[in-house]
């Protein structure tokens, strides 16, 4: 969709100063905007004026259509300037904000909601009143004009006021509600055969995925039906129907329309059922797991497919998001020029100009030139048929076809380079990071590569340096700018992210910075009363609700990542404190994940490993002995066992681990949750 002629630009408002790149994008819109911040909170309330709460994110398209349309107009800012107090929320510096108000829109609305977000909020408690999300500048869509909206929204406020305090009453009362109560009990084993039901029912076996369009990566998901194709494997009965709904899922996502086939990486989701156009956005937190997940594909299945789709998403990560400091950016935008997706699409008749036809004939082939265009008259590059489909075709080597390919793709990279490339929000986000250091580690071990490890570690470093301050982390950073108390989902996905390197390389800072940011999670966010982790630490500014969030999203639940991770960690250490806050999370989510188990896979992991505890090998060796023991032992698709390979001169070694000494010959530990067994001096004699 392409976007109208921008207004005018107003001069720069207070957003001008803020470190998101979200928020300077409406820096000189002619809206008086406010940050969340407490003089904003303070004026509504002192005038009496309701506030215009608007949450999204840089890379949202219809974010940048209501901008255009409304926040640049000149009319409907003096509607809103007037009648309101205008606040503008980046909705990924302040997931706790946009949390919160998505919920109370759901409530509101009885729908879905999404960005942009439009809430309506009383001025002396901040409850919304009403929400929507995009609004137009003319009714349309079966939409009012975001204009008529303003008044209306103004006119009930101020009319209406005894009817309103009872709907915020109701609301208040149904967010409470929302929050999960302890079952005293563990989830039913049974649940985690129930979730790959629901997944089995709901697969699409012509295109892959789940459910109809639009189509999301949900790579939790995913890593669950592998997990299954693991341990059925493990058993002897290999569980085919898991790895195939995985790996042909993962395949035609990489193959389609959602992979950059050109430049790397994964869009945010596809609109349509067979993953061919995308929401042209692309995320980090989607592309870390995604690239473990690539990964683990490729050590199940020995595909190249796979192997090729991890390196093409790590290299992706290294040449556009990693910034010199180290830390890693936060996305590219939908839109370039104007116009969503621009970057992307190509001309017919351009591509014919730049390819020879030995690379044409099987370029057109694979990617569907030689059919009607698939986006607005162009064509967006999506896999219509294997390489190996198009050799057979055209009489030659499916090698020779690769070749082509490749030169084919290569040749359109440099020539798509020349365009005006989609912003780049260059924030760095703790809890993104961390999802990028874990799939960087983990595609370092599997594909050797040892320039994948640097990166996660720059980027570790960048933390450690910039966003680890006086014993806390902070949530984000711009320009050498942190700031922002962290949240659930940055400790716990930091740790989770740290026992991964721990598995790439040993460190023994690491494990202290893990067993720290535990620390963390048991003070400041885990509730020792009734169970689980809140989203918000202790000391965080107090906000209408405090929720603990269960069920995976866009992005893995924080409960699920911290019950996982601490219990890990508590296997590993033998800390009782970490298993306890774990199972009792589970406890708490079992409600939850009983009503929908598919939708809670990481908190499935973690009772998965609850009722089975996961293998973890030390070995303390000297010299390349440590390495050659490590790479054997990291050998399979394993997601139930962790390799820790411990130089023997490390000295100091906390927990349980102490007791791991190093000999004259290399030792091996073998531990299954608390109980280890005497070591042994190779593999073999496991």
């Amino acid at each position: 969709m392409s976007i109208a002629t921008p207004h005018p630009p107003a001069p720069a408002n207070r957003l001008a100063a803020t470190t998101s790149p979200y928020l300077q994008q409406h820096a000189r819109n002619p809206v008086d905007w406010w940050p969340w911040c407490d003089e904003a909170l303070t004026l509504a309330r002192e005038q009496d004026r309701p506030i215009l709460l608007s949450i999204g994110y840089s890379a949202c398209h219809w974010c940048h259509v209501m901008a255009h349309e409304s926040f640049e107009d000149p009319a409907t800012a003096e509607l809103m300037n007037r009648l309101f107090i205008n606040i503008k929320v980046d909705r990924e510096e302040r997931p706790d904000l946009d949390r919160i108000y998505q919920s109370a829109h759901q409530l509101l609305s009885q729908r879905t909601g999404g960005w942009p977000l439009t809430v309506f909020l009383t001025p002396d408690d901040h409850t919304p009143f009403f929400a929507g999300t995009y609004f137009p500048r003319e009714a349309r869509f079966g939409l009012p004009s975001f204009g008529q909206l303003l008044e209306g929204v103004e006119r009930a406020y101020r009319e209406q006021p005894e009817a309103i305090r009872q709907q915020n009453q109701g609301l208040m009362a149904a967010l409470a509600e929302l929050e999960p109560i302890a079952a005293g009990k563990l989830p039913d084993a049974a649940l985690l055969n129930t979730a790959l039901r629901q997944l089995a029912a709901s697969f699409d076996a012509e295109h892959g995925g789940f459910g109809d369009a639009p189509k999301f990566p949900h790579a939790t998901n995913l890593e669950l039906l592998f997990r299954r194709y693991a341990a059925t494997l493990a058993q002897g009965q290999p569980d085919q129907r898991a790895l195939r709904m995985a790996a042909f899922t993962l395949e035609r996502m990489i193959r389609g329309g959602l992979t950059d086939q050109l430049g790397g990486g994964f869009c945010r989701y596809s609109v349509d059922a067979q993953w061919m156009i995308p929401h042209f956005e692309k995320m980090l937190y989607d592309n870390g797991p995604l690239l473990a997940l690539c990964c683990d594909a490729f050590t199940a299945t020995g595909e190249p497919l796979f192997r090729d789709a991890a390196h093409s998403t790590a290299d992706w990560i290294l040449r556009e998001m990693q910034s010199p400091e180290g830390g890693y950016y936060s996305s590219l935008d939908a839109d370039s020029e104007g116009h969503e997706g621009r970057f992307h699409v190509w001309d017919r008749a351009q591509v014919q100009t730049l390819l020879s036809e030995a690379e044409y004939a099987p370029f057109a082939a694979v990617y569907g030139l030689n059919l009607p265009a698939n986006f607005e008259g162009r064509w967006h590059l999506h896999g219509y048929r294997t390489p190996a489909e198009v050799a057979a075709e055209q009489g030659l080597d499916l090698a020779e076809i690769e070749a082509r390919l490749a030169s084919a793709r290569a040749t359109l990279y440099v020539e798509r380079e020349r365009r005006v490339h989609p912003g780049r929000d260059e924030k760095i986000l703790t809890a993104w990071n961390a999802l990028a250091i874990k799939g960087m580690a983990r595609a370092a071990r599997v594909l050797e590569r040892p320039d994948y490890l640097e990166s996660a570690e720059q980027s570790l470093r960048f933390i450690r340096l910039t966003l680890w301050r006086d014993g806390r982390l902070l949530a984000t950073c711009r320009d050498g700018v942190a700031h922002l108390n962290a949240y659930l989902d940055d400790y716990a996905n930091l740790l989770d992210a740290l026992l991964e390197l721990l598995q790439t390389r040993w460190s023994a800072a690491d494990l202290r910075f893990a067993i720290d940011l535990a620390e963390v999670l048991l003070d400041q966010f885990h509730d020792p009363q009734s169970g689980g982790f809140w989203f918000t630490g202790r000391d965080h500014e107090p906000l209408i609700h405090r929720p603990k969030p269960l069920g995976d999203e866009s992005m893995p639940a924080g409960n699920g990542i911290a019950a996982h991770a601490l219990q890990r960690l508590g296997h590993l250490l033998g800390e009782p404190r970490y298993l306890d806050a774990a199972a009792n999370t589970l406890k708490l989510a079992a409600e939850s994940i009983q009503r929908m188990p598919y939708a809670h896979a990481t908190l499935l992991f973690a009772l998965d490993e609850h009722l089975e505890p996961p293998e973890t090998l030390i070995i303390r060796a000297a010299d390349d002995r440590l390495a050659t023991l490590q790479h054997q032992a990291q050998q399979g698709y394993r997601p139930r066992r962790l390799v820790l390979a411990i130089p023997s001169d490390e000295t100091g070694l906390p927990g349980t681990l102490a007791a791991m000494s190093a000999g004259e010959r290399p030792r091996i530990y073998r531990c299954r949750g608390t109980h280890c067994e005497p070591p042994v001096e190779s593999l073999a004699e496991r």
